[in-house]
């Protein structure tokens, strides 16, 4: 973990203009300029608002980013790191307790050295730099599938983030998968109120918003953008234009079935944390644009991974290779362009067609492995009590 975090600040000098962990801050920036728009009566999705970049979020999200314009000028964006640092470190302790481990001070103190380890995963370094949310909105769907199915709140972590982003709404077709009905419908109820709230205090952008934005995908970039991680990305890149619609709901379709099924066995054999991150990995997947940074749900699995090789050592290479294709590794491209993330990286050893698909060949991967261990453990062996496990041993 001390390793990680020293090649974390010395693959890419920290204040290297552009490129630096703490030279960004440029998508808090749209969150604090949305906000701002809209507090003062400004259009916020016809014209473009701060760095001359379009506002894509939900209007909902502009009401809780009202709060971001209080933070100091200056240093806003390192109290904003701050708290999504200290926010990893306690996504990752969840990740133990739904595990089933006990927080003790050594979990504890573990999830603080295993998230500073996490930051030099790629979507974290850039979910960093960026000043992004996507922390957020796993910590919101991972503490919702924490809660037991009878919980009356179950499904309001997912509504929350939906209402902000519309991504995580795929959490609520999971919920369905899984047959817990009525946390499907909590989901769904929330993000209808998100709605609701942001079309009482924001009702022209609202309309805007529902009728027009929503549908508008050229907003973000083009498809074939090489941080573009996701089917739609792929099959861009590969036909070298836009993507057919119907190719791509035709995968979509199949992607979603099987990580379905795979997920659903892994809840029954008690797997909740893998059954979960499977869900959260595919939803990046299947979006039609996720950026690099979406993939954040390497986090949780590699809480997993190192869980396992608690146990059995051979699962240490799982994480190494995990870090290693989704690590902050740098290049240098002869024009003087400093690139973070292997995806980025010249083909030199690997061909262009794998390299630039790396988190989409990786998923490939994990989703094979997660079949192997949904369909190889019966529903009995795998259920253990919280009370039957022991605190986290010092090797973690």
């Amino acid at each position: 973990m001390i390793v990680a975090t020293v090649l974390l600040f010395t693959t890419v000098d920290p204040w290297m203009p552009d490129t630096g962990l703490f030279m960004g801050g440029f998508d808090l920036d749209v969150y604090r300029d949305g906000a701002r728009h809209a507090m003062a009566g400004l259009p916020l999705y016809t014209e473009p608002v701060i760095h001359g970049l379009l506002y894509t979020y939900t209007p909902f999200s502009t009401v809780l980013f009202v709060p971001l314009g209080l933070l100091p000028s200056g240093t806003d964006k390192y109290i904003w790191m701050g708290f999504n640092v200290a926010l990893l470190a306690a996504i990752i302790a969840l990740c133990w307790r739904m595990l089933h481990y006990r927080i003790t001070g050594r979990v504890v103190a573990v999830s603080v050295l295993l998230a500073s380890g996490c930051m030099f995963l790629e979507p974290v370094r850039t979910t960093l730099f960026f000043g992004q949310i996507n922390l957020v909105l796993m910590a919101l769907a991972l503490w919702d599938a924490s809660r037991g199915e009878q919980s009356r709140l179950k499904g309001v972590g997912v509504g929350i983030a939906a209402g902000i982003k519309l991504t995580p709404a795929y959490f609520v077709l999971y919920y369905l998968a899984l047959r817990q009905w009525r946390a499907a419908a909590v989901a769904v109820a929330t993000i209808a109120a998100t709605v609701g709230v942001s079309w009482a205090v924001l009702p022209e952008d609202s309309w805007q918003y529902w009728s027009e934005t929503f549908f508008d995908s050229t907003r973000i970039a083009d498809e074939s953008h090489a941080a573009n991680q996701s089917l739609r990305g792929v099959l861009a890149r590969s036909i070298g234009g836009p993507a057919p619609t119907w190719l791509w709901l035709v995968l979509v379709a199949v992607v979603v079935s099987v990580s379905m099924w795979v997920a659903a066995r892994l809840h029954r054999n008690g797997e909740t944390l893998l059954s979960i991150t499977v869900a959260g990995l595919t939803s990046s997947v299947v979006s039609p644009f996720s950026w690099s940074h979406h993939w954040v749900w390497f986090v949780p699995l590699f809480v997993y991974l190192a869980h396992r090789a608690l146990t059995n050592s051979w699962w240490w290479l799982a994480m190494v290779a995990l870090f290693a294709a989704a690590g902050s590794w740098s290049y240098r491209w002869p024009d003087g362009r400093v690139v973070v993330g292997l995806y980025l990286f010249r083909p030199v050893w690997v061909p262009w067609d794998v390299l630039v698909n790396l988190y989409i060949v990786a998923y490939v991967a994990i989703l094979s492995g997660t079949a192997v261990i949904a369909f190889r453990r019966s529903p009995t062996t795998s259920k253990t009590s919280p009370s039957s496990v022991p605190s986290l041993p010092v090797a973690a």
